[in-house]
């Protein structure tokens, strides 16, 4: 798995071992969706949902965000993040791994006042109603500002149908929503 754009443009990064579930994101979807986020990346705050590998935050990165949050519950997911963003030797303040659950985690954040405009949500997808419902509590909690960019990934043949978002645009293998 490679990075494809920005600073670390072609860096490979650790991706799970073989025979996990994880499912990292393909590097053509993030090399399109990142496209089309591009205006919006310099200096943002970036909350990447079910993170697993943390490659769509290090493209954030990589392309000009100033911060990213990652949320990941899984314990070997979580210290494949920690691994990736040590091998590129991310600066400790730009970002930081909540290890737990998205629910819990938007709370956290919430509770914060955290507030951003652009996030990825990459559910797994024999769970991904709670990818949307997740998406739906940082909506009403106000973790995604008005107007946020929101990468849902989605399995095929699926189109969300999520109160509160509006579908921009349909990407390979995600779309691309607009927080109301």
């Amino acid at each position: 798995m490679r990075i494809t754009g920005g600073a670390w443009a072609s860096r490979r990064i650790a991706g799970p071992a073989r025979g996990a579930p994880l499912r990292p994101t393909p590097d053509a979807l993030r090399e399109q969706a990142f496209a089309v986020l591009a205006p919006r990346l310099a200096d943002a705050a970036f909350l990447d949902l079910f993170a697993g590998t943390g490659v769509n935050s290090l493209e954030a990165l990589s392309r000009g965000a100033a911060r990213s949050i990652l949320v990941e519950r899984a314990p070997a997911a979580a210290q494949l993040i920690r691994r990736n963003f040590a091998a590129l030797a991310v600066p400790d303040g730009e970002w930081e791994l909540l290890a737990r659950d998205a629910s819990a985690a938007l709370a956290s954040l919430a509770g914060r006042g955290l507030r951003f405009d652009l996030a990825w949500c990459d559910p797994p997808f024999a769970e991904w109603e709670e990818g949307t419902a997740a998406l739906a509590r940082a909506r009403e909690a106000g973790v995604l500002a008005a107007g946020a960019a929101v990468v849902l990934e989605a399995p095929p043949r699926t189109v969300p149908a999520l109160p509160g978002f509006a579908v921009v645009r349909s990407l390979r293998g995600a779309f691309l929503l607009r927080a109301e």
